[in-house]
């Protein structure tokens, strides 16, 4: 295959409607690698290609049409993405009209480079514009040639596309996309380009039209979600978008992600603990606790600041839950730098993190710098973190045994749910609950077990039995029921799918499609 330029193309295949009238009945997959933006992404990718005609491929079997909508940041994601591409080549070969497509992060960034190192790639585009995938697959069909078209402007803010959302009761709204800082270490600046903002006006429309449609808990999401309004001149429009969203009626639950400390004012906390939807859970980046490494990242605040807003934070809602990510070994950490990384874990008391060893991209004023850390160092260093973070989490969850919890139920987060016949679903502060799904019944219920009466999408409350680092269970009575109508959605579409509308189960059994991705509290990883 040979690369062509979008100039040196046929006028009939520049709109979606071409592209629509001949995708009929072919099947998809959405392939998510990385971060929240990029699960956001793909919902919006799965709505073009049903608008377009296509139609979700039944779990296990082969999609017509494979997307993988890649991440950057770490430095396996190359490994990743040719590695997958790898195994669907053989595939490709025996499957006559199979197309495979890559966009995202690691598509911006190696643009040609992927058809060059593998020529079976149909289609190739970037992260500014994801609505161009239905027309580019059409276009590499009728051709016969790779299709590669990277811009370097955001094209259509991805809110405004199609999506296919995975949860009928929890949504992502991206309330900005791109960045302007200039972190050493991170390459997603280069790739998603500087900030771009929503109009408030716009970003409520879409906040109610999802809880119109039965969504109890929205996430507010943005690169650095809390510089929201730099665009249109409001250092203060976040908390006022907060304080806007306590207002929408059948609104539950507001989260948002990832906050940057640089840009975390007063009024957002006050808005945090004045708003009642407003979740009491803050996941917000530490990177370091040395201030000599966070000058070196190029982050513009220091140890001090950072726990002033967490003791603030505490101050203003003492059952808030914590959450951070870690970097370790960036180049130049010294054991006493580390220390300090170690001392910031004590003092904040996080309910959990992300923990990272620093690894090179190409690209980054990082990857060049002197004193890069071994990796043994690096291995060592990394484990003293994680026990310390588990010690710490594990203590503040063993603190919330015996303590009563309304749980949002949820599709897919107990990956042990059928084995011990538990339900599971997250709390207001975004922790993971399992729980026995006996002994209360809901209002206009006669069954004396609630098993069949207890759906994805319902709130229950439960007492904390015990406690575990990453997760909470409470194997008591369920004290109360409320039925929603994310429930009854969730029920009709398992009836839609051959089931009974009744017990939940596990994603793939529930619906015979993969897990989705839901809206996770951050786990421990490297």
């Amino acid at each position: 295959m040979t690369q062509r330029t979008e100039s040196s193309l046929p006028d009939v295949l520049d709109t979606g409607h071409a592209a629509g009238a001949v995708a009929g009945g072919r099947t998809y997959e959405v392939r998510t690698f990385g971060c929240q933006m990029n699960v956001h992404d793909s919902e919006r990718l799965s709505g073009l290609l049903e608008d377009a005609g296509y139609v979700r491929a039944p779990a296990g079997d082969t999609a017509d049409v494979i997307v993988l909508n890649t991440c950057a940041v770490r430095e396996n994601a190359d490994n990743k993405l040719y590695g997958n591409l790898g195994h669907l080549a053989p595939t490709k070969a025996e499957r006559a009209g199979m197309q495979i497509a890559v966009g995202g992060c690691l598509a911006q960034k190696d643009k040609g480079e992927i058809v060059r190192r593998a020529p079976w790639v149909d289609v190739v585009f970037g992260t500014h514009n994801i609505g161009s995938l239905p027309v580019l697959l059409e276009r590499a069909r009728v051709l016969g040639e790779a299709q590669v078209e990277i811009k370097d402007y955001l094209e259509t803010f991805p809110s405004t596309l199609p999506s296919r959302r995975e949860s009928p009761y929890a949504a992502w709204v991206a309330i900005s996309v791109g960045c302007n800082n200039t972190c050493t270490f991170c390459i997603v600046p280069a790739l998603r380009g500087r900030e771009k903002d929503r109009r408030p006006g716009d970003v409520l429309a879409e906040v109610q039209a999802l809880v119109d449609e039965g969504v109890l808990e929205v996430t507010l999401l943005g690169q650095n979600v809390n510089a929201y309004g730099v665009e249109f001149g409001d250092r203060f429009a976040f908390g006022k978008l907060l304080r806007s969203c306590g207002g929408i009626d059948g609104l539950e639950r507001v989260r948002f992600t990832s906050p940057h400390p640089r840009d975390f004012t007063d009024d957002v906390i006050a808005a945090m603990a004045e708003t009642p939807n407003v979740m009491h859970q803050l996941h917000m980046p530490l990177q370091s606790g040395s201030d000599s490494v966070l000058k070196s990242m190029r982050r513009s605040y220091r140890q001090g600041r950072y726990l002033d807003i967490v003791r603030k934070v505490r101050e203003a809602m003492p059952d808030a839950a914590i959450t951070t990510d870690i970097i370790v070994g960036f180049p130049g950490e010294t054991e006493a730098d580390f220390e300090q990384t170690l001392h910031v874990v004590r003092e904040a008391r996080f309910a959990g993190a992300f923990t990272f060893q620093y690894s090179k991209r190409p690209g980054t004023p990082a990857a060049d710098m002197d004193g890069q850390v071994p990796k043994a160092v690096v291995q060592e260093r990394y484990e003293r973190l994680v026990e310390l973070v588990e010690e710490t989490a594990w203590a503040e969850n063993r603190a919330l045994v015996g303590r009563e919890v309304e749980v949002l139920v949820a599709e897919g987060e107990g990956r042990k749910d059928a084995a011990t016949r538990r339900l599971s679903g997250r709390a207001p502060d975004n922790r993971l609950v399992h729980f026995t799904p006996v002994g209360a019944v809901p209002v206009g219920a006669v069954a004396d077990d609630v098993q069949g009466t207890i759906r994805p999408g319902d709130l229950v409350r439960v007492a904390v039995t015990y406690a575990a680092p990453h997760h909470l269970v409470a194997d008591g009575p369920v004290l109360g029921v409320r039925r929603t109508r994310a429930g009854d959605l969730w029920a009709a579409s398992r009836k839609g799918s051959g089931g009974s509308g009744e017990t939940p189960a596990t994603a793939s059994e529930a619906t015979g499609r993969p897990a989705p991705v839901l809206l996770g509290m951050p786990s421990l990883r490297a």
